[in-house]
């Protein structure tokens, strides 16, 4: 049996501030409620979804999301001036 805390932790939102996608709670909720954040190939819109650990390494920004754009120009700059 799943305590509330261990249930409300799997929450999708919740996991992406874990992982750094999100500083805050309502941060990841916008995203998630944008279709910007996927988890394998399908695009997640359900702020409600719950993430098992098996599936928190497939959890990944849209293709045509305008955050991963600029997540990667990021890492390019920050990566390819070394």
């Amino acid at each position: 049996m799943l305590s509330v805390p261990s249930f409300c932790g799997r929450r999708l939102s919740t996991v992406l501030v874990h992982l750094k996608f999100a500083e805050h709670l309502k941060e990841a909720v916008t995203y998630i409620g944008q279709g910007d954040i996927r988890v394998s190939p399908d695009t997640v819109t359900n702020t409600t979804f719950l993430v098992t650990r098996n599936m928190e390494d497939f959890i990944t920004w849209v293709d045509t999301s305008k955050i991963r754009r600029k997540v990667l120009e990021y890492n390019e700059r920050v990566w390819g001036s070394n």
